[in-house]
């Protein structure tokens, strides 16, 4: 390993030495870039790796929030603004029994790499709550999101920061956000927030934008390597956004989606996922995903009953992570592999261990990047910024348009950047060399600030 580099994890597991999801998402990145870094020695006398992988600033904070049963519950609440770099903060807020410093740190910093790919004007920032809105009544949403942006919108803005929804923050919870956010402010200011309602300045196809472009990804990658979707067994874990529009677009390309999940278990249909059921299911009823069984008892399901999800057990060509982070064990990997899967597509933030990604490369296994691949989001949240800017809104051809381009771009960068480093068909390591060259001489143009 470059000693340049060597150093500079050496100190951040000093600093870090709890925050796992952190550590990893930077070590994976800096590996990846080494022969970059190999040609440029001056980054170290700037202490531009130290400056990068460091946040600009953290924010941590209490909010309370009375239940129905008139109980005051305390939560916390954080937002990392990591790179200004190249534009305002922008990252989506998750609300989650998980969310920790670590989680946010590490999605923040996949932040940077993901906007810089995507070639629009926009920084790097995460946030979010330990809240989980499962369970929990419209009432109960509307008090805790009311007292999440009392803190928040201090630190916010449309030229400042602006985030949108991740796990947990979906439109019901942004609406919230913004009209608490619209009161406090005593002025309309539509760019603030992205994910928001049509009724009031949202996008058309901001929704399926991630699940969307990671196909769009996912076809320009298999194209470039003599592959289609068309015919292909397609296994795709969550029922969230992100897999909902992911399986609706590749149904269009011709694939047979036959397995979805959530955090109870999956759903293995070998005639092929009725998809507007689990629109149903998830998106009207806010169900579980066993309930499929009700309609089409035919389908078997498969309890969560290890770490290891059961859906990566099914064999299926191309698999397509879309639930959460570290969900692809080594053995899950190996599961996939031995099964005959030809491609991995990452629709949520770094879903693959590192060691499951290693082993997928090292068995020829194509990967599409999550940094890249699921990008789609924040490049149309960019959209909506910009028509809320303009007060002007596109038509959902003109957006899907624009975000099938977009992730055309993405690909040819992190194909061009692999093969300049004589890293063929590896888009992990194209998708961090190109997003990082980006980031890195525009802050080496700012100077040490």
């Amino acid at each position: 390993m470059n000693k340049y580099i060597k150093k500079v994890l050496n100190g951040l597991k000093e600093k870090n030495i709890n925050e796992s999801e952190y550590l990893q998402a930077v070590e994976e990145v800096l590996t990846s870039i080494e022969p970059v870094i190999n040609n440029h020695p001056e980054y170290e006398k700037i202490a531009l790796l130290e400056r990068m992988i460091e946040p600009e600033r953290i924010i941590t904070f209490r909010v309370p929030y009375v239940n129905d049963k008139g109980q005051t519950i305390v939560h916390r609440g954080y937002r990392v603004q990591f790179s200004s770099l190249i534009g305002p903060y922008k990252g989506g807020l998750r609300f989650h029994p998980s969310v920790n410093q670590s989680i946010i740190k590490f999605l923040g910093f996949e932040q940077i790499f993901k906007n810089a790919l995507t070639g629009l004007p926009i920084g790097g920032a995460k946030g979010g709550s330990d809240f989980d809105p499962k369970g929990k009544s419209d009432d109960e949403i509307m008090r805790f999101c009311q007292s999440f942006m009392t803190e928040l919108q201090h630190h916010i803005g449309a030229d400042i920061d602006v985030p949108a929804g991740d796990i947990g923050v979906g439109e019901r919870e942004i609406g919230y956000l913004f009209g608490q956010y619209k009161r406090i402010k005593n002025r309309y200011e539509g760019g603030v927030l992205t994910g928001k309602g049509l009724s009031y300045g949202g996008s058309l196809v901001r929704k399926e934008a991630t699940g969307f472009g990671l196909i769009y990804f996912m076809r320009e990658m298999l194209a470039h390597n003599n592959q289609t979707l068309e015919g292909k067994t397609v296994t795709i874990s969550g029922a969230g956004n992100v897999a909902i529009y992911a399986c609706q677009k590749a149904l269009e390309y011709g694939a047979n989606v036959v397995a979805m999940s959530d955090s109870t278990g999956c759903i293995y249909d070998k005639n092929g996922i009725d998809l507007q059921l689990i629109k149903q299911i998830k998106e009207v009823e806010r169900g579980r995903i066993y309930e499929y069984q009700k309609v089409h008892p035919q389908a078997e399901y498969i309890e969560c009953k290890e770490a290891d999800s059961p859906i990566w057990e099914i064999k299926t060509d191309i698999a397509l992570p879309c639930a959460t982070q570290n969900e692809i064990t080594l053995n899950s990997a190996k599961k996939l592999v031995e099964n005959g899967v030809i491609a991995i597509g990452e629709g949520a933030n770094m879903p693959c261990l590192k060691e499951a990604t290693e082993y997928f490369l090292n068995n020829n296994i194509l990967i599409a990047p999550a940094k890249a691949a699921n990008a789609g989001g924040v490049a149309i949240s960019a959209v909506e910024m910009s028509q809320n800017s303009m007060r002007y809104y596109l038509p959902f051809k003109n957006v899907d348009e624009k975000l099938n381009q977009i992730m055309i771009n993405i690909f040819n960068s992190c194909k061009l950047a692999s093969n300049e480093y004589h890293l063929e068909k590896n888009y992990v390591a194209g998708a961090n060399i190109a997003s990082f060259t980006k980031l890195a001489n525009a802050m080496v143009a700012q100077g040490i600030v």
